[in-house]
């Protein structure tokens, strides 16, 4: 089964067909309004499906949405306030509309819709079939199948590896997400610090050191995790925050 970033596709399939008009160019261009094609937003998005099909030899799939309430906003209320000002592209709300009706999607509470497809990809009778298809970075702290259309690439991302990417994204941040990590860490720190035995461990005391506290490392972890089957509670239907112990990682 191939688990689609309906969030992602669906925004850049409104936002290619997005155009702005001009109404008074003779008169130092004063007028401006924005036009939309949703038939044609609908007819991207639907070439997109069939590309995924098409390459990845499955008919089978979710597309995967975003929960209107999102968790990581009681974690840290500043979780991606920058984006407050960014507008969507005109028509995607009724995009995500037409889609729920057209297509078989899943949305869980609170949860993002990279979170759905972490639970969902490492669920343990999925693990091995299931298929993550989505350009975020972010997914690679998942150990499943992932494919990344915009560089054709598949992967097989190991427990070991999505433990790894999990604990540098800690160290770096996020900054289109609103959270800073440990200043002066990017990639290539990070790996350095990290080296071939990546632990929390390593991580929490880098946060000690720059003279923060362990609250303050967990907060940031809690962010930058993208949900696995381990860190949802079936019965409660909620998120199980990362607690830098047993779903540090291997989890």
């Amino acid at each position: 089964m191939l688990l689609i970033d309906a969030d992602l596709y669906l925004y850049r399939a409104t936002a290619a067909t997005e155009q702005e008009i001009c109404w008074d160019e003779d008169e130092g261009s004063n007028l401006w309004s924005l036009d939309t094609d949703l038939k044609q937003a609908k007819q991207l998005f639907r070439n997109q499906l069939e590309h995924f099909k098409d390459t990845l030899k499955d008919t089978s799939f979710l597309l995967c949405l975003s929960s209107a309430t999102n968790f990581r906003k009681q974690v840290c209320s500043s979780y991606k306030g920058n984006r407050k000002k960014t507008r969507k592209p005109l028509g995607y709300r009724a995009m995500v509309e037409w889609a729920t009706v057209t297509y078989p999607t899943v949305t869980m509470d609170s949860l993002e819709a990279d979170d759905v497809m972490g639970i969902m990809a490492t669920k343990p009778e999925n693990i091995g079939k299931a298929v993550i298809v989505s350009d975020d970075k972010d997914m690679k702290t998942i150990p499943s199948k992932l494919y990344r259309p915009m560089t054709d690439e598949r992967l097989d991302v190991s427990l070991a590896d999505a433990d790894k990417a999990f604990l540098t994204q800690c160290l770096t941040g996020d900054p289109t997400d609103g959270y800073a990590g440990l200043k002066g860490f990017g990639p290539k720190t990070a790996e350095k610090l990290l080296g071939s035995r990546p632990t929390w461990s390593t991580v929490e005391q880098a946060y000690i050191k720059a003279g923060h506290t362990k609250e303050e490392a967990l907060i940031q972890a809690r962010l930058a995790r993208i949900l696995r089957w381990s860190d949802w509670d079936i019965k409660e239907q909620q998120p199980i925050l990362f607690n830098g112990g047993t779903n540090a990682v291997a989890a």
